[in-house]
């Protein structure tokens, strides 16, 4: 008798980033991955690889990480999440999950991601309930002159000045469409951006450069400058890794809907605060890959 061939299933993944050195499977330290190949080698009974959307370092978030794995034809979506959910660590959460394409690729497939990074200006940021999850600066900023210095990132530019590694085969350039200051409920900032990719600790190193400039301790036009590709300007130290979550990852209409199931994304659009596989990005973007 012939079994029946393996479906992908597409799932966002929650995590506390403290818990493992990143996302990516290590020889000897936990990651994210390791738990999930893990966990689902157990309920297949037969090794399991999963995909990722994208590398986060270690100590960073995720609440839309996206992640695919081919699972036997016994399995549904809804059951498998439910058994992922019973076995994992409580620092990781499978938010939801829905049989996808066979074709489907959480990292190469992606047009977009958006990233969030919290900046604790409260007193109160400094209390072991708020501070893993962000900076705890408990300083005054100057916000407008964030906000102003952030909108010059829009756009297509040269991120070389503020990648940790180069990234030759790729290029350093990235499309910007959006990146904004909003207040962090009641405790501080929250930056917000989006880009069709992000360079090696890319999030962090502008940061730490925003927020030296709201500090007054350099100015605004520093942005332009590196951005430039200016000889001598050079970037502040990167933001701590604690603040960074990964919130979304955005797909074109189309890339990851399974056939035969009635299934568009918006089971995976609609999981939480935070998106993950969203329908509106143009298509016909290049694909694209990330690592932070």
């Amino acid at each position: 008798m012939t079994s029946e061939p393996d479906q992908r299933i597409a799932f966002t993944v929650h995590y506390d980033g403290r818990a493992f050195h990143g996302w990516q499977l290590q020889p000897t330290d936990p990651s994210v991955q390791g738990e999930l190949e893990r966990v689902l080698s157990r309920l297949f009974n037969r090794p399991a690889r999963v995909t990722g959307s994208g590398r986060t370092d270690r100590g960073v978030h995720a609440t839309g990480q996206v992640a695919s794995v081919d699972a036997p034809a016994s399995w549904t979506a809804p059951a498998l999440r439910r058994a992922m959910n019973a076995l994992l660590p409580s620092t990781v959460w499978i938010a939801h999950a829905e049989p996808v394409t066979a074709g489907f690729h959480p990292r190469f497939d992606a047009v977009a991601r958006s990233y969030i990074y919290h900046v604790g200006l409260a007193e109160s940021t400094a209390s072991p309930f708020h501070s893993p999850w962000c900076w705890p600066l408990r300083r005054p900023l100057d916000l407008e002159l964030m906000r102003e210095a952030s909108a010059t990132l829009v756009g297509e530019h040269s991120f070389r000045a503020f990648a940790k590694a180069g990234q030759e085969e790729r290029g350093d350039h990235c499309i910007v469409a959006s990146a904004e200051w909003v207040a962090w409920e009641g405790l501080g900032l929250e930056f917000r951006i989006t880009a069709n990719r992000f360079l090696h600790h890319m999030v962090r190193y502008l940061v730490g450069t925003l927020v030296e400039i709201g500090r007054g301790g350099r100015p605004e036009e520093d942005i332009v400058r590196m951005l430039a590709g200016e000889p001598g300007v050079e970037t502040s130290p990167p933001a701590p890794s604690e603040g960074l979550f990964l919130a979304a990852v955005r797909y074109p209409p189309g890339a990851y809907s399974a056939p035969d199931t009635g299934s568009s994304g918006a089971d995976l659009e609609n999981n939480g605060r935070n998106a993950s596989l969203l329908s509106n990005s143009s298509p016909g973007q290049k694909r694209s890959s990330d690592i932070t």
